[in-house]
C-alpha cells in the first residue's frame, strides 16, 4: 500500500506532492512512480494526522483528494484507491469518485456516521487502533510493556463489534493495529514483537512503520549510529533500512499489507519475507 499525501504539513512527506499550485498533477506524477514501482494499492491523505497538525474542515479535505482520485482513475483506471479519511462525508464522496477502500485512522470513533457510512457504502475499510487524539499523545501516560498488546486487542474487538452491528460485512474488513497512534517509542515494539496474536481474529493484517519516529528513536540510540548522527535524529532518508526491517517482521508474524513510503524497496523485502514464509510450510 503506497502513501500519497497530498498535505502541507503530514510528519514524513508533507509539501512533497501537494501544492495548491501544482495539485493535482505533483500528486499524479508521485501516484504513478508508486503503482510502477508495484504498488498494488494506493493510500490518499489530505489531513495529516501527526501532533500538531493543522485540522481541516472536510470541504478543504475533500477539494485536495478528489481532484486527485480523478485524475489518477484517468490515468490508470485499474488503480485500487484507499482514502486515508476519519470524515464520513469525505467517504462518501470519495468512494462515488472511484475509491474503494476508507483507511480510518481512528477504527470509526472519531465521526458517530463513518461506520453506517462504509456499510451503505458497501466499501473495504480498515479498522485501525488508536489511543487518544494525535494532541492527546504527549500527555497519555506511559504504558507497560505488557498493557501494550492486550490494550490493542481489547480495543479491536470492540471496533470490530461496533462494525457488526452497522452491518459492515466482516469480509470488507482490515485490521491495523496503529503503531505509532498512542504508542510512544519503546512502546512499539511489543506490539511488532507480539503481532501474530492478532491473527485470533482471521481477518487481514495491515501494518504502517514507515519512517516513523520509535524506529529513528531505535537508530539514534545504537551507539555505532549515534556516533554517526552526532545527537541528530536520522532523516527520512536514512530511515529507509529500519522501516524495511520492521516490515519483514511483521510480514514473518503475518501481515497481509504494508503500508509504506518506499514502495520498491519494501516490494523487494516483501518477496525475501514471503519465500522465508513458503519455506515454513
Amino acid at each position: 500500500m503506497g502513501i500519497l499525501n497530498v498535505t502541507p504539513d503530514s510528519f514524513s512527506d508533507g509539501g512533497h506532492f501537494y501544492s495548491p499550485e501544482h495539485a493535482p498533477e505533483r500528486a499524479l506524477a508521485q501516484a504513478i512512480k508508486l503503482l510502477d514501482d508495484g504498488a498494488g494499492i494506493l493510500d490518499i491523505g489530505g489531513e495529516s494526522t501527526r501532533p500538531n497538525a493543522t485540522p481541516l474542515t472536510e470541504d478543504e479535505e475533500q477539494a485536495r483528494i478528489l481532484p486527485v482520485i480523478a485524475s489518477i482513475l484517468k490515468e490508470r483506471p485499474e488503480a485500487i484507491l484507499s482514502i486515508d479519511t476519519f470524515h464520513s462525508s469525505t467517504a462518501q464522496h470519495a468512494i462515488e469518485a472511484g475509491a474503494e477502500i476508507i483507511n480510518d485512522v481512528s477504527g470509526h470513533l472519531w465521526d458517530a456516521n463513518m461506520s453506517s457510512t462504509c456499510a451503505k457504502l458497501g466499501c473495504g475499510v480498515v479498522l485501525m487502533h488508536t489511543r487518544g487524539r494525535p494532541q492527546d499523545w504527549p500527555h497519555l501516560p506511559p504504558l507497560a510493556s505488557t498493557e501494550v498488546l492486550p490494550l490493542v486487542l481489547i480495543e479491536l474487538e470492540e471496533r470490530l463489534e461496533a462494525a457488526a452491528t452497522a452491518r459492515i460485512p466482516r469480509n470488507n474488513i482490515v485490521l491495523d493495529p496503529g503503531f505509532g497512534f498512542g504508542k510512544r517509542l519503546d512502546e512499539n515494539y511489543p506490539l511488532l514483537a507480539h503481532l501474530d496474536q492478532l491473527r485470533r481474529f482471521n481477518l487481514p493484517l495491515a501494518v504502517g512503520v514507515s519512517r516513523k519516529g520509535f524506529l529513528a528513536h531505535t537508530l539514534a540510540e545504537s551507539p555505532p549510529l549515534a556516533v554517526l548522527l552526532d545527537g541528530g535524529t536520522p532523516s527520512m532518508a536514512d530511515r529507509l533500512h529500519a522501516t524495511n526491517a520492521a516490515n519483514v517482521a511483521a510480514i514473518l508474524s503475518g501481515a497481509h499489507i504494508i503500508r509504506t513510503h518506499d514502495v520498491r524497496p519494501t516490494v523487494e523485502a516483501a518477496a525475501i519475507a514471503d519465500r522465508i514464509l513458503a519455506a515454513t510450510i
